[in-house]
C-alpha cells in the first residue's frame, strides 16, 4: 500500500523537475523561478503593444504615455497617430505628404485635430439667420464653408459653400487660423472660444478708419473699437445636429430647402415626433415652422384618400408653373406658424401637407393658395449627430426662440 502511494509522489516529483528545467533552459542552467499566470502589459512586445494603442481613442493615449517610459516611447510611433487620425477624423494623407512638410501624424492629431475637434459640424450663426457654416477636415487643415443663399438653387441641388476660414499648422508646427474673406483679416488661434455647442471668433475688420469711436453701432449690433483703432466683430455660431430617425418614421429625416418669390430660399429641417412630424426653417429670412398633424390624414369626399396630385396640380398651375412631382404618397392637415419683422405675435395658418416620395415634399398655403415644394439637401455632412435626443430637442428650442 505504502509503495503504491509512493509512486504517484515520485511521478509528480519527476514533473516538477521537468518544468524546472524548462523555465531556466536559455539562461545558462540558472533555475529560475516558476513562471506567473498573471502577465503584465508591458511585459507584452512592442509590436503587439503597437497594435493594441493604435485601437484606443486618441484621447486616452497622453494619459498611457505618463504610464512609463516603455509605454512613452512607444506613443511616439507615427503609425499609432495615423491609424487614429484615419478613423477619428477621417484624413487619408500619405506618410510621404507630411514628410516633405516636415510633420508627423501625431503632430496633426495633438495640434491640430483634437483641439479642434469641437468646432466640427453643422453651425448657425447667431447674427445672420441667413447663412449655414459647415467646418470639417480638409487634408491637413480644417476648413469652414459658408452657405449662403443661392439665386439658382435647385430643390433637387446640393447646397453651395465657400470657404470661410481655414485653420492648418504652420512651419513653427502651431496651428493658425486665416480667414479667407477679404472684408476680415488675419487672426490668431486664440481669439477662437470654443465649446461643445457654440464657438465664437474674433475678427479684425480691414477696411476700418482711425476717426471712429471707441464703440460702433454694427449691422447687427453693437462692435467694440480698441484703443489701437481696429474695428472688431464677434462672431457666434450654434450648433445644429441633425434629427435621429426611428423605425416608424414615414421618410427619412433631414435637410430639405425650397425656393420661394421666385429666387429667395430656405434651408429647413424635417423630424418626427410621434403623433407629430415639424419643419423648421434654419436658414430663411424670419423665424418659419410647419406643424404636421400625422393623425389626421386628409380624405377626399368620397372617403377615398388622395392617390394622385390631379386635384391639387390645378390649384398649383393657377399659381405658376413649377417642376414638382405628378404623384403624391398621402396628404396630411398642417399649421404654419411665422413671425415677421417687426411684428411680436407669430401669424399661424392651416395648410395641406403633401408627401410626394423620400425626397420631396410641399404644402399648399390655403389662404392665398400658394404652393411650395421642398427637396432633400443632397450634400453628406460629418459630425452632425446629437449626443442625446434631448440635446437634439433643446437644439430645435434654441432654433425656435432665436431673436428677431
Amino acid at each position: 500500500m505504502a509503495a503504491a502511494e509512493g509512486k504517484p509522489a515520485l511521478a509528480e516529483k519527476h514533473l516538477e523537475e521537468d518544468v524546472a528545467t524548462r523555465c531556466c533552459a536559455g539562461s545558462g542552467g540558472i533555475l529560475s523561478p516558476m513562471p506567473s499566470l498573471h502577465c503584465s502589459l508591458q511585459d507584452l512586445p512592442p509590436e503587439l503593444l503597437v497594435e493594441i494603442f493604435a485601437l484606443l481613442p486618441g484621447t486616452d493615449l497622453p494619459c498611457l504615455a505618463l504610464a512609463c517610459t516603455k509605454f512613452h516611447h512607444i506613443l511616439h510611433i507615427d503609425s499609432i497617430w495615423r491609424r487614429r487620425c484615419r478613423e477619428e477624423f477621417g484624413v487619408r494623407e500619405t506618410l510621404e505628404i507630411l514628410k516633405m512638410i516636415g510633420m508627423s501624424y501625431r503632430e496633426v492629431y495633438t495640434k491640430l485635430l483634437h483641439p479642434y475637434r469641437n468646432i466640427l459640424g453643422l453651425w448657425q450663426p447667431d447674427d445672420d439667420y441667413r447663412r449655414l457654416l459647415y467646418v470639417a477636415v480638409d487634408g491637413l487643415c480644417i476648413t469652414g464653408w459658408m452657405n449662403r443663399p443661392c439665386l439658382n438653387t435647385h430643390v433637387d441641388g446640393p447646397m453651395q459653400f465657400q470657404p470661410l476660414f481655414r485653420i492648418c499648422l504652420t512651419e513653427r508646427k502651431s496651428a493658425t487660423l486665416e480667414y479667407m474673406d477679404d472684408f476680415y483679416s488675419f487672426s490668431h488661434s486664440h481669439h477662437m472660444q470654443i465649446r461643445k455647442d457654440r464657438f465664437s471668433i474674433q475678427w479684425i475688420k480691414r477696411d476700418h478708419r482711425t476717426d471712429l469711436p471707441m464703440w460702433l453701432k454694427g449691422e447687427w449690433g453693437w462692435v467694440l473699437v480698441r484703443e489701437d483703432r481696429q474695428q472688431y466683430d464677434c462672431l457666434t455660431y450654434r450648433c445644429v445636429y441633425l434629427p435621429p430617425r426611428h423605425p416608424d418614421d414615414l421618410i427619412r429625416p433631414g435637410l430639405f430647402h425650397s425656393k420661394y418669390d421666385g429666387f429667395r430660399g430656405k434651408i429647413a429641417m424635417l423630424s418626427f415626433h410621434g403623433k407629430y412630424a415639424r419643419v423648421r426653417e434654419i436658414r430663411g429670412d424670419f423665424i418659419w415652422t410647419l406643424e404636421i398633424h400625422l393623425m389626421r390624414r386628409i380624405q377626399l369626399r368620397d372617403g377615398e384618400f388622395f392617390r394622385n396630385f390631379n386635384e391639387l396640380s390645378r390649384v398649383v398651375q393657377e399659381i405658376e408653373e413649377q417642376d414638382y412631382p405628378r404623384t403624391c404618397r398621402m396628404c396630411f392637415y398642417g399649421v404654419e406658424t411665422f413671425t415677421l419683422p417687426g411684428f411680436a405675435d407669430p401669424m399661424r395658418l392651416p395648410v395641406v401637407f403633401i408627401l410626394f416620395d423620400e425626397n420631396h415634399f410641399g404644402f399648399i398655403w390655403l389662404e392665398a393658395k400658394y404652393f411650395f415644394l421642398f427637396g432633400r439637401v443632397q450634400n453628406t455632412f460629418q459630425n452632425v449627430e446629437a449626443p442625446s435626443g434631448q440635446a437634439f430637442l433643446e437644439m430645435l428650442s434654441n432654433i425656435q426662440s432665436r431673436p428677431l
